[in-house]
């Protein structure tokens, strides 16, 4: 019996079957990296709209008639622990990267602080509001470019968040 051509045949068997372990190895670690940088997008989109719509909602409060202080801070408050920031801030700290997480905190905590500013009777436009809003800016952007150098999708030359002065000429660009 010949056992030459046999152990070819198990030995070809063999690094048919090592070859297509690590094809199947190798493909489903593209498709679980690409499912974690799906997860994190949506993570950070989720953030991103939340700290948008919360300052907007704080504002909009703020600027509002309130039949007294009392009442005025409990709008203010429940629209922070209403608006999902709370589940948003603990899901980055769950998935996001250690850069990403401290820039989100960063946002959150502007955020809290333009909001006990607005409890504690500061105007709307005011230099103190101006000057939270501006800190509220300056992480946002530091977030958003953490967020996208996470992502792998590079930088952006614009800013997203208006200056304060913008806020009195809504038409310039």
């Amino acid at each position: 019996m010949e056992w030459l051509p046999l152990l070819s045949t198990l030995a070809g068997a063999a690094i048919g079957i090592v070859a297509t372990l690590v094809a199947d190895r190798n493909r489903w670690k593209r498709e679980d990296a690409k499912e974690a940088l799906r997860l994190r997008l949506d993570l950070y989109t989720q953030y991103t709209t939340t700290v948008k719509v919360l300052g907007e909602t704080l504002r909009a409060l703020a600027e509002r008639e309130h039949p007294s202080d009392g009442e005025r801070a409990l709008a203010l408050r429940e629209a922070l622990r209403d608006s999902g920031i709370g589940t948003a801030s603990e899901r980055m700290w769950l998935i996001a990267s250690q850069p990403v997480v401290q820039a989100s905190n960063s946002v959150f905590h502007c955020l809290r602080h333009i909001r006990d500013g607005y409890i504690d009777g500061t105007a709307v436009s005011s230099p103190e509001d101006r000057a939270r809003w501006e800190a509220r800016g300056k992480a946002a952007a530091k977030m958003r470019t953490l967020m996208r150098e996470d992502l792998g999708v590079g930088t952006l030359t614009e800013r997203h968040s208006p200056l304060p002065d913008d806020w009195n000429h809504p038409t310039a660009p």
